[in-house]
């Protein structure tokens, strides 16, 4: 059966799991908000190249599609079996890592939130994405002194072309043919938008792939500093929002790649010389477990030798040791850049 759904060279992980029978077993179920089988693999059916090819539509599907859902996650991640995900966030007190500023050009730690009594972007309603806006609205205002901000609806955007946006906001637009196939796209830009702190140093995208992806960001290369804004922004929210939480699998998300701590923390930096030398820039990203990407981000080309690099572990491994692990692979990629 899955050799129709799928494209013989589709390369996605759900087509390894999903065997015919297993296939056959899962069809016929559905989570409480309806969300169904059929659902979750329509990117991977839809799109050839996809590498994971399946979504959450709730925080139940992890449960109700478990026989699919888990041995995708634990190859994905290399997360062993029988292992419970821990979260740490104590803010290590790390030095800059380029303190005259010769290479890394901005710094962002972001987390993917999903609110515990909704449907996840994939699967959620108009009605309910308007209603989880209007929640998240709420509990925004709660920031305060330098986390203080407005909130800025897509929806007046589209509607009034005119209005002149802010050019250091950082506004989403629709996913990509991944993530529409996936149903993320629906209603669009409907019950979506930024909030932003006055300094812009916070950020925060409401009903993008995820409910919320909160994001600490700056001109620099204070990485402590950015995870402590960041911190210090979900200790608030987190008083006035019920966040969907896994025993095993931490912090739930759409798509199960980001599970676990839900976080990317990454650097802009200009690396000319191991631009030139990539296998060299690869080797460290290994060791360090990184992930390198262009200068836009996933799927992206490197301009003026400018790379976009974080981390490539979430699950497994708490909040903390990734900012400590970053910090030492971008140290690393420093030195071999002053080397070459």
């Amino acid at each position: 059966m899955t050799a129709i759904l799928f494209s013989e060279t589709s390369p996605a992980l759900v087509k390894k799991h999903l065997s015919p029978d297993l296939y056959q077993r899962l069809r016929h179920l559905k989570t409480h908000s309806g969300f169904t089988l059929e659902k979750a693999i329509r990117s991977g059916i839809r799109n050839p190249d996809s590498s994971i090819g399946i979504y959450a539509g709730d925080a139940e599907s992890y449960q109700v599609f478990s026989p699919v859902f888990d041995p995708i996650i634990h190859e994905y991640h290399h997360f062993p079996e029988g292992e419970a995900h821990v979260s740490d966030f104590t803010v290590p007190d790390l030095p800059l890592m380029d303190p005259e500023g010769k290479y890394i050009l901005s710094t962002r730690i972001r987390v993917a939130r999903n609110l515990k009594d909704y449907e996840f972007s994939p699967q959620i309603s108009l009605s309910h994405r308007k209603k989880l806006e209007e929640t998240v609205i709420k509990a925004m205002g709660e920031l305060k002194e330098d986390l203080g901000g407005e909130y800025m609806s897509l929806k007046n955007i589209e509607t009034n072309p005119g209005q002149p946006i802010k050019r250091d906001i950082l506004v989403f637009t629709k996913g990509d043919r991944f993530q529409d196939a996936a149903g993320i796209n629906s209603d669009f830009p409907e019950g979506r938008g930024v909030f932003y702190s006055l300094d812009r140093q916070l950020m925060v995208w409401v009903n993008e792939e995820d409910h919320l992806r909160i994001m600490s960001l700056e001109r620099s290369s204070d990485l402590s500093a950015v995870f402590r804004r960041l911190g210090r922004a979900l200790q608030v929210l987190e008083t006035r929002l019920d966040f969907a939480w896994d025993k095993t699998y931490g912090y739930l998300t759409s798509c199960p790649t980001n599970l676990g701590t839900a976080m990317r923390a990454g650097v802009h930096i200009r690396l000319e010389k191991l631009d030139r030398n990539r296998e060299i820039l690869n080797t460290l990203a290994r060791e360090y477990h990184l992930q390198i990407r262009g200068t836009r981000g996933e799927k992206t080309k490197v301009e003026e030798a400018v790379f976009d690099v974080s981390n490539s572990r979430r699950l497994g491994i708490t909040e903390t040791a990734i900012i400590q692990n970053l910090h030492k692979g971008i140290a690393a990629l420093i030195k071999a850049e002053e080397n070459l």
